[in-house]
């Protein structure tokens, strides 16, 4: 099996990055089940045709990952169309646009940057994220944020590396983002000129997911804490919510 496939990707009008975390091959020769766990970019912008799409997924639950201020500014998961649980776990308080980001030359130092300030400065929401996953909620689940590359990114990367998935196909799955950066792009050009005038004026390195940044930031985060174990307690995600998610996920081949 083609662990990066073309169908991971559920094709939507208007969002586009909204992908199955499943089908990795995990612990102890286990795969991560597919049709459970789905991460992605805004769905504030789901269109009519789009909702049809995730009404045949059977979404339960989603989480919202994006700050108050965005919900606020462009909206939220069209709840009126489609009931759901619905969580927001704001994992920073404002977006890059509106901080004091320092200069950077390379993408790869930026993303480092800003991955490990997310970690840090937003530990208590990513353990909160993983607790409402592990806690096995109405499935199947979403989780989101803007563009589904960096605050989904990150809480992806927890879920995959405590279910056994190898750092390379972690890697891959995370770089499947670039691309859809390019989706985005090409359809606000047309379909969401404001979009398109945010994104254009924001710095290249803000729409970049270079995996050279996720291969760097897991070997950071193995050399101060060891295994995805040690990662996940230090920010106090517990063994038991591990252990919960792996009896929810992991399924024989």
């Amino acid at each position: 099996m083609d662990s990066l496939a073309p169908e991971r990707l559920v094709p939507l009008e208007a969002v586009h990055n909204f992908r199955d975390i499943g089908g990795y091959l995990g612990q102890s020769g286990l795969s991560v089940k597919r049709g459970v766990l789905y991460r992605a970019d805004g769905l504030y912008r789901l269109t009519a045709s789009d909702i049809e799409v995730i009404r045949a997924l059977g979404i339960q639950t989603v989480i919202d990952l994006r700050s108050a201020e965005e919900l606020d500014n462009v909206g939220t998961f069209p709840q009126d169309a489609i009931e759901v649980n619905f969580h927001h776990v704001p994992i920073i308080d404002s977006t890059w646009q509106h901080s004091d980001v320092p200069d950077f030359d390379e993408d790869t130092d930026f993303l480092m940057w800003a991955y490990t300030q997310m970690l840090s400065e937003g530990a208590a929401q990513f353990q909160r994220a993983f607790s409402i996953i592990s806690d096995w909620p109405q499935m199947p689940l979403v989780y989101h944020c803007a563009a589904g590359k960096d605050r989904t990114g990150l809480l992806t990367m927890l879920l995959l590396g405590v279910l056994g998935v190898d750092d390379d196909v972690i890697v891959r799955d995370y770089a499947l983002s670039e691309p859809a950066m390019l989706r985005m792009m090409e359809w606000a050009r047309t379909e969401y000129p404001d979009l398109e005038t945010r994104m254009s004026a924001s710095p290249k390195y803000f729409l970049s997911a270079n995996p050279r940044a996720m291969t760097n930031l897991i070997q950071k985060l193995r050399e101060e804490h060891g295994d995805f174990y040690g990662i996940a307690a230090s920010l106090g995600i517990t063994e038991t919510a591990i252990e919960s998610l792996k009896s929810m996920m992991l399924i024989a081949n």
